[in-house]
């Protein structure tokens, strides 16, 4: 059916609501990087702070996803930018139920990353780059990927045979080759913090 013959339903408990019940606001961090860079241990080591503070959080990982959601996608140019698209409008979800989530996904492309931002109010995307040149991804190479992207078993792959746009003005810069993971959270919950989405000691 097309969304022309739908209508949007206004919820009775909205964001705003939740927000004063929780204590804290709702938004999504979207780490981007190259694969190798550290994007799904932040991600999960910021969340294990915040949930001991019994704040409401989810992580989405690129890998997970794409066992069940996305699934039928690829790794095209076209694909990568359906994905990406999908999992913005899942986050957007998120969000408005009063989560924090927190995205881990390369994100190559640049137009398809600001696509995710518009959907959003001023404030409630963060864009986080999480920066490690190529030489250190390679040499991390956690689930051998670009092994087998130089030996041709993988197309399209990020940073060997398919770009990486890198972000111009990201609202964080988390340089992994150069910082430990915990100085890395600890700069993602300071930002939260002066940001007025979170509040605790």
């Amino acid at each position: 059916m097309s969304s022309a013959h739908t209508v949007w339903h206004e919820p009775s408990v909205n964001k705003e609501k939740r927000a004063k019940k929780q204590g804290h606001r709702s938004c999504i961090v979207w780490f981007t990087g190259l694969s190798g860079s550290g994007k799904s241990t932040i991600a999960h080591a910021v969340e294990e702070k915040l949930f001991e503070q019994n704040i409401r959080t989810y992580v989405m990982d690129g890998d997970n996803i794409r066992h069940g959601l996305n699934k039928d996608l690829s790794f095209t140019p076209e694909d990568r930018q359906e994905n990406i698209r999908r999992i913005g409008e899942l986050t957007k979800l998120f969000v408005d139920a009063g989560i924090i989530i927190f995205t881990a996904f390369i994100s190559p492309y640049k137009k398809d990353r600001d696509a995710v931002r518009q959907l959003f109010p001023k404030g409630e995307f963060i864009e986080v780059h999480v920066k490690c040149s190529l030489e250190e991804c390679e040499r991390r190479d956690p689930k051998g990927w670009y092994r087998k992207a130089k030996a041709g078993e993988i197309k399209n792959y990020t940073g060997v045979s398919s770009p990486y746009e890198v972000p111009e003005k990201p609202d964080l810069v988390l340089e992994t080759d150069k910082y430990s993971v915990n100085e890395c959270v600890d700069r993602v919950i300071t930002y939260l913090k002066e940001a007025d989405i979170v509040r605790f000691e």
